[in-house]
């Protein structure tokens, strides 16, 4: 599977397409093939704020469970129900139909995160 070169990525494998103030956060391809099979999905309620480094959710696998980390400051505004009935689709498709929250920001720019070059010169798939 193929990083998207429009996303930016953490160090911690959550991937971020920012259009205008809406993030879309998800799990990298490297982070699903990192977890094996994905068992259980939960997100934070659509209203909740987040900070920088805080908690938009957790995903559960048959090794571990994971949170996932917010790289904006903003309120998440939509929640992907597919992956809570379905948690397999962050194995299959973690780019696409595997998205798991959408945050509307206040901030867009952020430090510290990669570009798609640098995430897989560091993370292989």
């Amino acid at each position: 599977m193929t990083t998207p070169p429009e996303c930016q990525f953490s160090e911690s494998h959550e991937w971020y397409r920012i259009e205008g103030d809406i993030v879309t956060v998800g799990i990298t391809q490297f982070a699903a093939n990192e977890l094996t099979d994905i068992t259980y999905v939960e997100m934070q309620d659509d209203g909740t704020t987040v900070d920088i480094g805080e908690s938009l959710g957790e995903v559960e696998s048959v090794k571990t469970t994971s949170d996932i980390n917010s790289a904006f400051v903003g309120e998440i505004i939509e929640s992907n129900p597919a992956v809570v009935d379905d948690p397999s689709i962050l194995n299959s498709d973690p780019y696409g139909n595997g998205w798991l929250v959408k945050v509307r920001v206040q901030e867009t720019g952020v430090e510290g995160l990669m570009d798609q070059e640098t995430y897989d010169s560091k993370y292989p798939v």
